[in-house]
């Protein structure tokens, strides 16, 4: 987390729930978890997952140090299990039955994403509702369209508003479909799930069912879902930014149709009244796809385990989150505190030529609001 730039952004709560501690939370989650599946089916004694789990609630991490001990092994998975194995005492043999550290880091991986989209999936709602209440508003409130940055023929502002309204309702409704598929990880050392034969299977469906993740065959090297989820955090980060540059634009001075709640100002010009939450929601947004071209280049996951390609994808998923979280935030901010004003609406209007008649809009509002998710 950023304590500077994090809450300008609108990511704090999102990042709340992808910061160090969250990930060795996760972490320890899915060790434990697999300790109790591994037991379940008779791989390990019920009495070692029992005190897998005791060892686990004291288990007192220094998340610096298990950083600094993670390099020799790549991932911190390694030197956690080591932490966990001295913790458990005479069940320690017990501790990581059957998984490799893969296992671990894609499951926990899959958690944080799922606790994060939470708060993402709640915010895209909020901008969506408060742009389906502008939409509602104005449904017949005539405004100058604007098209290749000229003024264009008339429309309202309701409808202006129903579509934006009806991006982020795609982008949510998409977004919360791959979240809730997030799948777990358990193949073992080559993805075969050998070291738990004959009891894999079912070990990995219990292993999903109580972390409430889907259940899934082995992907150490299939990475279509990464892929999938990247795409869908950066299409909902893109359907933050149309509705924030909109406003960014409506609120210049020269337009003036619209103005936020809480505009920010400036250091050295103190008549400024800046759509900062639009401003910082654009900012946000406008990182989301180089991070998922990252994800999306990292696919080529060479034969049963990458090298270099897997570990790429951790922080930058993250910092993907956070962008996607930090744009609907900051838009949602944007919206829920967006007033109209229809004087400069129709004295912008004026200036055109075009008849101030915009038609059927409000028809199209009522439908685009009547098909919302």
């Amino acid at each position: 987390m950023s304590a500077l730039f994090d809450p300008l952004f609108g990511a704090d709560r999102v990042a709340a729930r992808l910061d160090d501690a969250s990930w060795v939370a996760a972490l320890v989650a899915v060790e434990v978890t697999l300790a109790q599946a591994a037991a379940e089916h008779g791989v390990i004694p019920a009495v070692h997952a029992e005190a897998i789990a005791i060892a686990a609630t004291k288990l007192d991490v220094d998340v610096a140090a298990l950083g600094r001990a993670a390099v020799e092994g790549g991932n911190p998975v390694i030197p956690l299990v080591r932490l966990l194995r001295e913790a458990a005492g005479d069940a320690g043999s017990s501790v990581h039955p059957g998984a490799t550290s893969q296992d671990v880091m894609d499951t926990a991986a899959a958690l944080l994403v799922g606790w994060a989209g939470e708060v993402l999936l709640d915010d895209l709602r909020g901008a969506a509702d408060a742009a389906a209440g502008l939409a509602a508003a104005h449904r017949d409130t005539p405004m100058i369209a604007r098209t290749l940055g000229q003024q264009a023929l008339p429309t309202t502002f309701g409808l202006v508003a129903a579509g934006w309204c009806t991006g982020l309702d795609r982008a949510r409704t998409a977004l919360a479909r791959v979240l809730a598929a997030l799948p777990v990880q358990l193949g073992g050392a080559a993805g075969t799930l050998a070291a738990l034969h004959p009891h894999g299977p079912a070990v990995a469906a219990s292993l999903a069912r109580d972390l409430r993740l889907a259940d899934a065959a082995p992907w150490h090297t299939e990475r279509t879902r990464v892929g999938e989820l990247a795409s869908a955090l950066a299409v909902a980060a893109g359907a933050c930014a149309k509705p924030a540059t909109d406003v960014v634009l409506l609120a210049g001075t020269e337009l003036g149709e619209v103005s936020e709640a809480a505009p920010g100002d400036s250091s050295s010009m103190p008549h400024k009244r800046n759509p900062i939450a639009a401003v910082t929601a654009r900012a946000a947004a406008r990182r989301a796809p180089g991070l998922a071209a990252v994800l999306l280049a990292a696919a080529d996951h060479e034969h049963q385990r990458a090298a270099g390609a897997w570990h790429a994808e951790w922080q930058t998923l993250d910092d993907l989150l956070r962008a996607a979280g930090g744009a609907a935030s900051r838009l949602r901010t944007s919206l829920e505190g967006l007033a109209a004003h229809p004087d400069r609406m129709a004295a912008n209007l004026a200036m055109s030529s075009a008849d101030s008649d915009a038609g059927h809009a409000g028809d199209l509002v009522d439908r685009l609001l009547a098909e919302r998710p």
